[in-house]
């Protein structure tokens, strides 16, 4: 009974302590709650609301505030599901010029699906980058370096194989890079990256999937901007088509990767 919801940033943080506003239809307010330390909202277990249409609104410090309307039935519960707030001002794009990404604040990482039930995750530990942020934002630019032996999955054997010329090879090709060079407006804060990846010495076209979650000053007196890309490779386009079949139909290894990509681009300083 009373009311459920989970409030999250775009990137799927928990907002805590966003506050639930619950009105009725002659807009007096019914509920009020706030969330805790994972962003989720409950009322008292006892409080049940009575049926028909309500108003909720989520608020919350620093960003932009949701509202939505809640249809509760006999059971007298509102399930509001999951929130996800916006930060304030989070959609201004960023100020165009050149913009470096920040390793230490930022992650490279793909997944594989091992034997059909569950997954291995890895990540690229050393990876440059630079975004150019043109006046038209659909022509702006971007280009990252990845050291193909940063791979890490936590185990050193499974580490040693893949960088073996089973998969990337890198004694033969130490840098993974990708250069994309033009955006495609998919919503308000969401774009498709146009462009082009090199991977074993073999190019392919790989768009990724992006998320703008904003931009802010930072403690050191500079201004950052927060992206998350993903996208989706077949190994057989990059030549590595290593697998073992460990029963009928059930490779050990997925065909695809799916890599993410958490960004944090710190706006380099103006000349002159």
């Amino acid at each position: 009974m009373g009311l459920h919801a989970e409030v999250r940033t775009r990137d799927g943080w928990p907002v805590q302590h966003a506050v639930v506003t619950v009105t009725d239809g002659s807009g007096g307010q019914v509920l009020r709650a706030e969330a805790d330390g994972d962003g989720v909202v409950r009322s008292e277990p006892a409080l049940a609301l009575a049926p028909g249409a309500y108003t909720v609104v989520v608020t919350a410090l620093g960003y932009a505030p949701d509202a939505r309307t809640a249809l509760v039935g006999a059971a007298g519960r509102a399930e509001v599901g999951t929130v996800v707030l916006a930060r304030t001002g989070g959609t201004e794009l960023p100020a165009p010029g050149a913009w470096t990404l920040d390793a230490a604040h930022s992650s490279v990482g793909a997944v594989a699906q091992h034997l059909g039930i569950s997954s291995v995750h890895g990540r690229f530990t050393e990876f440059t980058g630079r975004i150019e942020i043109a006046p038209d934002v659909l022509a702006s630019r971007v280009e990252a370096v990845i050291a193909a032996g940063s791979v890490d999955t936590g185990n050193g054997l499974r580490d040693k194989h893949l960088r073996s010329e089973d998969f990337l090879d890198v004694d033969r090709f130490p840098e993974i890079t990708y250069r994309g060079t033009a955006l495609r407006a998919a919503g308000p804060d969401r774009w498709v990256v146009d462009g082009a990846l090199c991977l074993r010495g073999i190019t392919r076209e790989v768009p990724l999937d992006l998320t703008y979650l904003g931009t802010g000053a930072d403690p050191w007196g500079g201004v950052r901007a927060a992206f998350r890309a993903e996208a989706e490779l077949r190994r057989e386009d990059f030549a590595m088509n290593y697998n073992q079949v460990v029963s009928a139909g059930i490779a050990a290894i997925g065909t695809t990767l799916r890599v993410t990509l958490d960004i944090q681009a710190v706006r380099a300083a103006e000349e002159g």
